[in-house]
């Protein structure tokens, strides 16, 4: 692979945008409804029995949309429905992770970065009914977190900033005043935004400035003070939270060949950031996203430029080891990942191959592959399991 220079653009989205150049934006789209009967009919002998479901943007500039899959007890997909948000996706890579935010009481927050905008829907089952759409605060908004009540997006456009909103009892948003607060610096192509501590602390990653920071929030939801760290390796990308405050970060080092890393780091309640663990690499190329068993015992990156999967084991303290350094084989350009609230599959959004790897996952940790789910349009981004 050749070695890109860590000059504020993110490796991650030069590689799917390369895995892209041949895609037919436009015929992919108008083919997504067919193409989708053909999976379902494919896909309803294997799903015997819905036994959740999982949710992804097809982030499309003519009207962003929640695109719904059942999934059955056997973890396979089938395409059910697509439901507008009342915004514009942007048609592209985000550079992002948790484009969507599935709370447990079943309401669905997604971005709408063609629109600078976000939007809530009320999960029934496999339905979704539209709630609210409000402005971001910023422009692009990219990644969206949430606790209880309280919301913020992170807006990767302009100068880029952090907004924060009040989740009400109907399901809609309300913009929090005095909320928004900028980043780093200009420039610094944030990736994710993540609650933590109780919703005491929010937590940004800045690829272009190397950097994690975070703002405590208080009660009112109202961010306060700002501590940041410069991060072990270059190119802070996703990340997962653990337990005991700790955050599990992939490095994608610029993209240099086999150089990715997971690194841990502390998260006060103070907001104070303090390295843990790391770097750790499984000599894997681009490694973006990051999830975590609901046990803390396993972290699964997706390795955007070898188109797999590895996986770390992981303690309460925040330590880090190699379990297994190609894990799982994906589709081309694997992004997106999340798991089943019970931890017993694994889905993978492609964007190189438009297509959703599925996976089981065994009490070790380890992946046995099962589905993959083909149709979906390009620049489809964030996932959503349950």
């Amino acid at each position: 692979m050749k070695k890109v220079k860590n000059t504020g653009a993110v490796i991650c989205m030069l590689l799917l945008a390369a895995c892209q150049k041949d895609a037919r934006v436009a015929e992919q789209t108008n083919e997504l409804t067919s193409t989708a009967a053909r999976n379902t009919s494919a896909s309803a002998s294997l799903n015997e029995n819905t036994s959740g479901y999982v949710y992804t943007l097809n982030n499309q500039v003519s009207g962003n949309k929640v695109m719904v899959y059942n999934r059955g007890t056997n973890g396979n997909l089938s395409f059910d429905a697509a439901y507008a948000t009342g915004g514009n996706g942007s048609g592209g890579g985000l550079g992002n992770q948790d484009a969507i935010n599935l709370g447990d009481d079943d309401i669905l927050l997604a971005v709408n970065a063609g629109s600078n905008s976000i939007s809530s829907l009320q999960v029934n089952s496999g339905s979704l009914s539209w709630k609210s759409t409000v402005s971001s605060g910023g422009m692009r908004p990219v990644s969206i977190t949430r606790y209880q009540d309280k919301v913020f997006v992170l807006n990767a456009g302009g100068d880029g900033n952090i907004s924060g909103f009040t989740l009400n009892n109907d399901g809609t948003l309300t913009a929090i005043p005095n909320s928004t607060k900028p980043l780093s610096a200009a420039g610094v192509a944030p990736a994710e935004i993540a609650f933590i501590n109780e919703g005491k602390v929010v937590v940004v990653t800045e690829r272009a400035s190397n950097k994690i920071i975070s703002y405590t929030v208080n009660e009112m939801g109202m961010p306060q003070m700002m501590h940041s760290l410069i991060s072990v390796n270059p190119t802070p990308f996703g990340f997962a939270v653990g337990n005991n405050g700790n955050i599990f970060v992939s490095e994608a080092v610029g993209g240099a060949a086999g150089a990715s890393t997971l690194s841990s780091y502390h998260i006060g309640f103070d907001g104070a950031i303090s390295l843990v663990d790391g770097p750790v690499g499984a000599n894997q190329s681009a490694a973006c996203w990051v999830v975590i068993t609901n046990n803390g015992k396993y972290a699964y990156t997706t390795n955007t430029a070898n188109n797999n999967l590895s996986t770390f084991g992981i303690n309460n303290a925040g330590a880090i080891n190699v379990n297994t350094a190609i894990a799982g084989i994906t589709q081309a350009g694997p992004i997106d990942a999340a798991l089943t609230g019970n931890s017993k599959f694994l889905y993978v959004l492609n964007g190189g191959s438009h297509s959703i790897s599925a996976f089981a996952v065994a009490n070790d940790g380890g992946l046995t592959s099962i589905q993959t789910s083909t149709g979906l349009p390009v620049g489809a981004n964030g996932l959503a399991a349950k």
